[in-house]
């Protein structure tokens, strides 16, 4: 008999599949028509992003101990809200790889790869699942960064509420990004001898990975939307730099290469 978490994952995929479709089914904001498949794709990644980030911060407030001992300490749902994690970024996958060009998208899916990795650790094992709720806190950050594009597929930069999402995208990349990072790198770093090398090794290239690129995200951001906004403000497409590729009646799709494709 398979897993329960992975039944959770196989259900989650599904949800999130059908979520893309529904929104095939419904109109896009007039402004966002040319990207219509993009702005699909960010919706869901937000909506995501909210259930996942919001449930880890509140699960760690309400369960404590998920941090003190991030190997066994967790109640039940939290290993249900870690495998609807992986069917998201097994279902986003699956979405760039049908709309997408792999020249154009294997960052953002080696980046998919290696989450779905870990996490699927804590799903098939059942233990360390407060370390991989951890990791969800860095999908509060990801919410603003999917609003700041959405904002910019609907042609609202620059306005207050693209300023504020800006900001609000820093301000949580510092907070429930890099700290979170530098937590978990402390921890496996201080218990490497009691962790099994392959998942130190399979943490340590993740981290690496979600680390480099965040500080990559961070400095683009600061450029763009803070240092160069004051001499020159920003066209709603400034970071709309590759290609496009057509999707059926949907249009051209236009891939923000803003973010390094960071989409956790």
């Amino acid at each position: 008999m398979a897993p329960p978490g992975l039944l959770v994952a196989g259900a989650s995929f599904l949800a999130f599949r059908g979520l893309h479709w529904g929104l095939r089914r419904l109109p896009t904001p007039e402004l966002a028509a040319r990207d219509r498949w993009q702005w699909r794709n960010l919706c869901v990644s937000l909506a995501h992003s909210l259930l996942s980030g919001a449930g880890a911060l509140l699960g760690l407030s309400l369960h404590p101990q998920m941090a003190a001992d991030p190997i066994h300490g967790h109640p039940r749902w939290a290993l249900v809200l870690v495998a609807v994690s992986v069917g998201y970024f097994l279902a986003d996958g699956a979405d760039l790889l049908r709309n997408q060009t792999l020249g154009k998208t294997w960052d953002l899916l080696c980046h998919h790869l290696v989450v779905v990795s870990c996490l699927s650790t804590a799903v098939l094992s059942g233990h360390y699942v407060g370390f991989s709720m951890v990791s969800l806190l860095l999908e509060l950050n990801s919410a603003c960064l999917h609003l700041r594009k959405l904002l910019l597929l609907s042609r609202q930069a620059p306005s207050l509420a693209f300023s504020v999402t800006s900001w609000a995208s820093l301000a949580t990349l510092a907070l429930f990004r890099l700290v979170p990072l530098g937590w978990m790198s402390l921890w496996l770093f201080r218990q490497r001898h009691q962790v099994p090398l392959a998942l130190v090794t399979l943490g340590g290239i993740g981290l690496v990975t979600v680390g480099v690129m965040s500080i990559i995200l961070g400095i683009r951001i600061l450029v763009n939307d803070v240092l160069q906004s004051r001499t020159h403000p920003p066209s709603p497409g400034h970071e709309k730099t590759r290609g496009t590729r057509t999707h059926h009646n949907d249009g051209p799709v236009t891939r923000d290469n803003s973010t390094l494709s960071l989409k956790d």
